[in-house]
């Protein structure tokens, strides 16, 4: 299959959190345009069997490479986790997730080999971060940390105050007491909470623990990626970026000036079934 550089790149993610990542995207390659979807009838992912993951993922890749997109971005870390192998057989174009980016940043941060990694249940059980960061260097510890509440905090706006900064607290304690100095945002709702995140370091005495944001490595990764493959646009344009989910746009649209800032009052969002 040829792929035309002047043709879009394809994002997905269960919801609103790959926004995060479109966000570094448009950032870093301001001459790309972007097709996000956000498959919120069905989110979120992260609490799925390993089988609906795949299918659920599928349906999105399908989607976005009948757009005709010239490269995948899986902006989920529970998508990321159990079905990027699978994506990457069954498409014509190239695929990037969120979790290897992620991981190597980490590698890059740490200074002691000792990486933590907060994110949802799925992709904690995967064990997918342990097995990219040891794929780059055996000797690294990683320690990981579940972290159910953050994704419904944010998809509900609570990013600041005792509610999240609670949740948060109780999800690094254990990670701080063993000894991190690199912590891994392993989900992309998660930069959304990075102040939060950053205060309670401070206040567990743990401010030198460096905060690796997988969204800004996936953007990246992918310029450098796209380089290697001569697929990067030649255009003089402006960035175009379209939305679009599987449910309640309206909502969606309200609620994405907390993961793109000001891009957000400039979208139009679609509907679109799957």
């Amino acid at each position: 299959m040829s792929l035309k550089h002047d043709a879009p790149i394809g994002v997905f993610d269960s919801g609103l959190g790959g926004l995060t990542v479109v966000r570094e995207i448009v950032a870093k390659l301001p001459s790309e345009r972007v097709v996000y979807l956000g498959d919120t009838a069905r989110v979120p992912y992260g609490t799925r069997s390993a089988a609906t993951v795949v299918r659920y993922a599928r349906r999105c890749a399908n989607h976005l490479t009948a757009c005709g997109v010239k490269f995948l971005v899986v902006a989920c870390n529970t998508v990321s986790a159990v079905a990027l192998d699978i994506l990457r057989v069954e498409l014509d174009i190239p695929v990037l997730g969120v979790i290897e980016p992620g991981a190597r940043a980490g590698l890059r941060a740490t200074l002691t080999g000792r990486i933590g990694v907060i994110a949802t249940a799925g992709t904690v059980q995967s064990g997918a971060y342990e097995r990219a960061v040891r794929a780059g260097d055996s000797r690294a510890e990683v320690v990981t940390q579940a972290a159910p509440l953050l994704v419904p905090l944010v998809e509900e706006g609570w990013v600041e105050g005792d509610v999240p900064r609670l949740a948060v607290r109780r999800y690094l304690e254990p990670l701080v007491e063993a000894g991190i100095d690199a912590l891994i945002l392993g989900c992309t709702h998660y930069p959304v909470l990075r102040a939060c995140i950053q205060n309670e370091l401070d206040a567990l005495g743990a401010d030198e623990v460096v905060i690796v944001d997988s969204a800004a490595a996936t953007a990246q990764e992918l310029g450098d990626s796209l380089a290697e493959r001569g697929l990067m646009s030649q255009s003089s344009e402006q960035r175009r970026l379209r939305v679009m989910v599987t449910d309640t746009p309206g909502t969606f649209l309200s609620a994405a000036s907390r993961f793109l800032g000001s891009d957000a009052e400039k979208l139009a969002v679609e509907g679109v079934d799957l």
